[in-house]
């Protein structure tokens, strides 16, 4: 079972695409790990995937049992830690 599928994850700060267009599916119960240099994007993929930060631009869903559903940065400014 897909517990989450991100297809064309894109972000930007201030003009500079830091991630550029990752798909990624991931199984219920899958482990992985995120590797690359500091200013990879790693933190913020996982941030974006955990509803902490807003996404530039994908599509994507989450199986059954994921998260809520509403993301904590659409919920409340405070709570996505501010603006990007």
């Amino acid at each position: 079972m897909t517990a989450i599928e991100v297809i064309g994850l894109r972000k930007a700060y201030q003009g500079h695409e830091v991630l550029c267009g990752i798909d990624l599916t991931l199984a219920r119960g899958e482990d992985i790990a995120l590797l690359g240099p500091n200013g990879a994007g790693k933190t913020t993929t996982v941030e974006i995937l955990e509803g902490h930060r807003a996404p530039g631009r994908a599509s994507g869903r989450r199986g059954r049992g994921g998260p809520p559903t509403t993301p904590a940065w659409q919920r409340s400014p405070s709570a996505a830690g501010g603006r990007d």
